[in-house]
């Protein structure tokens, strides 16, 4: 994990794996969530639904690993999660 360029961890099936906020994940985060823009954007991530948080970490993780996940049936505490997904965005922003 790089923290120089915004990566953060998140334990994911009991492995710590490494989230990115790269601008193909922020692009995928916006068309997933059907954002009109980055200010639509964030009233969006204020009031995120359990799926938004799995589509935010999937392409958040693509962003950090290269990898796509079926994040569907991973355990994975939405606590964390969520906190890694406001690091994330504040590494980068």
């Amino acid at each position: 994990m790089n923290p120089a360029r915004g990566e953060v961890s998140l334990i994911i099936d009991g492995e710590a794996r490494t989230l990115c906020l790269t601008l193909g994940a922020l692009a995928e985060i916006e068309a997933g969530l059907g954002c009109s823009g980055f200010a639509d954007l964030g009233d969006r991530l204020k009031a995120m639904t359990a799926r938004d948080l799995i589509l935010v970490v999937q392409a958040l993780l693509k962003g950090g690993e290269g990898v796509a996940l079926d994040l569907s049936g991973a355990r994975i505490d939405p606590t964390a999660a969520a906190k890694s997904v406001a690091d994330s965005f504040e590494r980068a922003l």
